[in-house]
């Protein structure tokens, strides 16, 4: 099963987190502040990061930002007491799977770690999750955009999106069945997020000129390949 490093420096709601995750067949590496949540990062091998934003020593986008530089696929979900919009962005931003309002549903965050997990690591074969984009391929399974000898790893966003518009080339993807496929939820936040990912791939795409992600206002996005550019 996964093993999860979980970040709480409240401890009877990281002890009760890590006891009940535990119950549902996870491994869990649970740490009270900053600095040793990336001690365990880089000690243990972690499948999924669950973190909480008010931390001593590091806060919890500091080691997001820290974690993602050592390995920029590695799933992030975090926990917070707030819900501001721009401490949402923030983390979406910095490439957050995930973000959930204390007080956690445990249930809920099973799933939610679930959800997170599926697209990380997909059941299908390696050769469903191969798209040929122009001139790229699209590796989904390893998060890895091809051109010539040049490879782009993407985020685990960055792919479920980009994979989306693949399988509705030359066809609109629905922005609001989007977001509730990967987001669960159509809301500002995730419409913002939704966004960013889409200028992330347009410039990962951009060595192609065939290739264009067009706005479809009020509707969503179409991956298209046009022939003779």
């Amino acid at each position: 099963m996964y093993r999860i490093l979980l970040v709480e420096d409240d401890v009877s709601l990281g002890y009760i987190l890590k006891e009940y995750l535990e119950m549902h067949n996870f491994h869990i590496e649970l740490v009270k502040d900053g600095e040793a949540a990336i001690l365990a990062f880089n000690r243990l091998p972690i499948d999924v990061c669950i973190l909480d934003v008010m931390l001593p020593k590091k806060d919890g986008f500091a080691v997001a930002a820290e974690i993602k530089k050592l390995n920029e696929r590695m799933p992030v979900i975090f926990l917070t007491a707030k819900s501001l919009k721009i401490d949402k962005l923030k983390g979406f931003n910095l490439g957050a799977d995930d973000y959930m309002v204390k007080p956690v549903d445990e249930e809920e965050l099973i799933a939610r770690i679930n959800a997170v997990m599926r697209r990380v690591r997909p059941e299908t074969g390696d050769t469903e999750n191969q798209f040929q984009i122009g001139r790229y391929l699209f590796d989904f399974t390893n998060q890895a955009l091809m051109l010539d000898d040049q490879k782009q790893f993407m985020t685990v966003r960055e792919a479920a999106v980009l994979r989306l518009l693949c399988e509705h080339q030359g066809k609109i993807m629905d922005r609001k069945q989007a977001l509730k496929r990967l987001w669960g939820e159509s809301d500002y936040f995730t419409r913002r997020s939704m966004d960013v990912f889409i200028s992330h791939l347009r410039k990962y795409l951009s060595a192609d000129p065939s290739i264009e992600i067009r706005n479809v206002h009020g509707k969503g996005y179409v991956l298209s390949i046009k022939p003779n550019a």
